[in-house]
């Protein structure tokens, strides 16, 4: 997974996760931007160790409707004030065909350096990857009641396995391209209740995303 990004603020601790689309542009969850963060770490699956490229933030643009994870629209795109190096542990992520076919039961992978329990107050320094189950939309839209649109559901819900607190922003990985973005789970609750992991659907904003990287012109 060398496209993972771990999103990290002034004190070099990392608060969310994220993955490369382009030389200088990786793809996060709008939530994300209240941790205030300022650099992005590429290359390096164990965060203490020192082999990677650290690249500082430039430029963030969440998306114009976006208000709260829990209403949608949870996707940040952030420019870097350089390009990586790709090779050396860094490449970049496809992103999803415009009209995404995922089957139910469809086994997809979630990576991220989150919290491994509920109550452990420490992310992990080693980025851990869980294979996840895609959940049938309508089965998810009654588990969750108000589930808002333009979002995936995978993970969480009757398994043992799902992301937390930590992991936002990471992808959703389905046939070796970025289908999601990790937005919510329930109540910050990662022992997995009755509840699915949501996650952004990228396929819904691709136009969204070759607008922002093609014009370079941002809104802070």
């Amino acid at each position: 997974m060398q496209y993972m990004a771990s999103v990290q603020n002034n004190n070099g601790h990392h608060v969310c996760g994220g993955f490369l689309i382009k030389e200088d542009f990786v793809v996060s969850a709008a939530h994300c931007y209240n941790a205030s963060p300022t650099y992005v770490v590429l290359g390096n699956h164990n965060l203490k160790n020192g082999n990677h490229q650290k690249i500082k933030i430039e430029n963030k643009t969440i998306h114009e409707n976006y208000k709260d994870a829990g209403l949608g629209d949870d996707i940040m795109l952030i420019k870097l004030s350089e390009k990586v190096q790709l090779g050396h542990g860094v490449e970049r992520i496809q992103l999803p065909p415009a009209e995404i076919n995922l089957n139910e039961n469809q086994v997809c992978q979630v990576a991220g350096w989150g919290k491994t329990k509920t109550d452990h107050n420490k992310p992990a320094d080693e980025l851990m990857v869980a294979n996840v189950s895609v959940i049938d939309k309508q089965v998810c839209i009654k588990l969750w009641d108000d589930l808002p649109d333009n979002v995936i559901c995978a993970g969480g819900y009757e398994t043992t396995k799902g992301f937390c607190q930590g992991d936002s922003g990471g992808p959703l990985v389905c046939n070796g391209s970025a289908y999601g973005v990790v937005s919510f789970n329930y109540k910050g609750n990662c022992s997995y209740p009755n509840k699915p992991n949501v996650y952004t659907d990228i396929s819904k904003y691709l136009q969204w995303i070759h607008r922002i990287v093609k014009s370079r012109k941002y809104e802070e």
